[in-house]
């Protein structure tokens, strides 16, 4: 089961994209003064993500102060850096879950049935406090639910 608000995010590292390089990371390293909203995407240039990811932009995320926005997808670090660059967006930074683990320690990872030997993390987002601590979290029980925006703004305001 995926963490629910009030558990605390198990540490990680992983390679941490910022659009040009990428460099293993501990996740609690990444958070910032005041934590995280962390978002799990299948892979970066899905419509999807670059739907969501476009709206993140319009919204204005990447202004939250000491909150940094952080993606997961199973895309490579090229990839990664290449989809940062498309979104000409480098405050927003991407861990490169290629093999899956991190989306795994999420409980997260699902079978893509129309994709053979592909799985994915369910379309998600956590907001964080700077312990990783859950205080917001949404899991889609389908592949294109959007995202709940205006709810993970609320608790990004009250971190």
């Amino acid at each position: 089961m995926p963490p629910t608000e009030g558990e605390t995010v198990a540490d990680f590292e992983a390679l941490l994209c910022d659009g040009e390089t990428f460099r293993s990371t501990a996740f609690s390293d990444a958070l910032g003064a005041r934590g995280g909203v962390v978002i799990c995407t299948g892979f970066a240039f899905s419509a999807i993500a670059q739907n969501w990811w476009k709206q993140f932009v319009r919204a204005g995320w990447d202004e939250f102060e000491d909150v940094p926005i952080l993606g997961v997808s199973r895309d490579g670090p090229y990839a990664q850096n290449e989809f940062l660059r498309w979104l000409d967006r480098p405050d927003f930074r991407f861990f490169a879950d290629v093999d899956g683990d991190v989306s795994e320690s999420l409980d997260l990872l699902a079978d893509r049935s129309h994709m053979a030997n592909v799985s994915t993390p369910w379309r998600s987002a956590f907001v964080l406090d700077a312990d990783r601590e859950v205080q917001y979290v949404f899991v889609a029980d389908d592949w294109i639910s959007p995202l709940p925006r205006e709810e993970i703004e609320d608790a990004v305001a009250d971190l």
